[in-house]
Order: C-alpha cells, then sequence, then structure tokens
C-alpha cells in the first residue's frame, strides 16, 4: 500500500477533523487510498500555527455548521503532547489534484482532494520517506487482524 508522511497536526486533522485537502507544491496522478503517515518532526511553533489555521478552516467549513457544541482541539486530541509522531494514524482517499478550491484547508499550489479518512485501530510506529512510498504489508498484519481486514 502507498503511504505519505505528513507533518503534525496536518495529519491528524485529515482523520479527525475532515481535512480534505493535503496542500503539496508537486501535482500528482495518483488516485486511491493511502496510509496517513505522522511525520516525526514538529516544533512547537509549527504546531501553534496549523491549530491556529486549523481553528479558523474548521469554524469556516460549512460541514460544519448548526454544530451542537464547539469543541475543542485539545477535546480532540490535537495538543502538542497528545499527538503520535513517527507512524501511521489512519487512511484516506486521494480522488483529485486541484490548483484551486473552495475547502478552507486549501492554502497550496496544488491540493491533493481526500476523502473517507479512517484511524487505525492503533497507532504504528514506521520510519517515513519523502514523497508516496510503498509500505510492505506485513507492517499493517496486526492492524488488519484488530480491524476485520478493513485496512
Amino acid at each position: 500500500m502507498k503511504a505519505l508522511s505528513i507533518r503534525q497536526p496536518w495529519a491528524s486533522l485529515i482523520i479527525k477533523a475532515k481535512k480534505d485537502i493535503e496542500n503539496r507544491n508537486w501535482h500528482t496522478k495518483f488516485r486511491g487510498r493511502i496510509l496517513v503517515h505522522a511525520a516525526k518532526g514538529m516544533t512547537r511553533g509549527e504546531h501553534e500555527g496549523a491549530i491556529d489555521f486549523a481553528v479558523d478552516a474548521i469554524r469556516a467549513d460549512p460541514r460544519n455548521a448548526g454544530a451542537a457544541r464547539i469543541v475543542t482541539l485539545r477535546e480532540l486530541g490535537f495538543a502538542f503532547d497528545d499527538l503520535e509522531r513517527g507512524g501511521f494514524v489512519g487512511s484516506v482517499e486521494i480522488v483529485d489534484c486541484v490548483t484551486d478550491s473552495e475547502s478552507p484547508w486549501f492554502m497550496g499550489r496544488y491540493g491533493f482532494v481526500l476523502r473517507d479518512p479512517q484511524p487505525l485501530p492503533f497507532f504504528v510506529p514506521y520510519k517515513g520517506q519523502l514523497g508516496f512510498f510503498d509500505v510492505p504489508g506485513a507492517v499493517l498484519a496486526p492492524c488488519r487482524a484488530s480491524c476485520g481486514g478493513a485496512v
């Protein structure tokens, strides 16, 4: 299966907060499900900037209109010390690559359009790589066993 390393908190925002665009400065023709790898590096400054952006994007996303109550990012598990790094957190489907989007998450040259995020049943430590990379099936065998083969 293919995977893509994404810095935190962006990786978890894809899986838990309806982040439907992954911004990149390169184009892809790849379509299909990928593993979301949470990169190991994340400074407190990067985290604070990303969380500020995420709060605005979540508020601007029409899919969140009419929510019964505002949930804090800490409640969702986005506090600096709560974010797992250096492994797989879930999977998502890439359905398009665009240069313009109405999504409040779009801010790059290219946006990989994402849908159907699925968290893994547990964090799977693994070394990331640049660009798309292949993950041996044996790495995810424990996840498949615990979730009925859905990974």
